[in-house]
């Protein structure tokens, strides 16, 4: 089963249970997912394929849907931050919720000992020093090799840790 149509039967358990934070947030989920494909549709469609091929190559795959639910993790983390600040204890809540909710749906994290493992290993690959301009190249190179296990935010910090231990 895809995630896709994992997050479809999920709505229609919370549905019938009630869980109405769940309903909300699967259906804007749903709803993202479909905008996603809608444009992706759209960009196909200059190709000019038939009807029923453009179809099933707006698809998401299951990748695509993993990307777009981190993507909504990472706004719920940023909102909840915003709000902390702002004093919103009521608005942090109800993104904590929709937090919990999604990130059922997002591959496991990475743990911090095996992130750093590897990210150690790309520093020594590319024989960095300490440098912005190494600090990205590496920070793209670890991104694109844990795509959604880790949090971009806590690469970076490992990243500028190592990079201060090799100095």
């Amino acid at each position: 089963m895809s995630i896709k149509d994992k997050i479809n039967e999920d709505i229609k358990t919370a549905f019938k249970s009630g869980a109405k934070e769940e309903v909300s947030t699967l259906r804007f989920l749903s709803s993202v997912i479909k905008n996603k494909e809608l444009e992706k549709r759209a960009r196909l469609s200059k190709e000019n394929k038939d009807a029923a091929e453009l179809e099933k190559l707006s698809e998401l795959s299951d990748e695509e849907v993993t990307g777009v639910v981190s993507s909504e993790i990472k706004k719920r983390k940023d909102s909840i931050t915003q709000y902390e600040k702002g004093g919103r204890d009521d608005l942090v809540k109800k993104e904590m919720t929709e937090l919990e909710i999604l990130k059922k749906y997002a591959p496991a994290e990475m743990p911090e000992e095996e992130l750093r493992a590897l990210i150690k290993n790309k520093i020594a690959g590319l024989t960095a020093q300490a440098g912005q301009k190494d600090f990205g190249k590496t920070m793209g190179i670890v991104m694109a090799e844990v795509k959604g296990r880790a949090d971009g935010e806590a690469v970076k910090r490992i990243i500028e840790e190592e990079m201060k231990n090799e100095t």
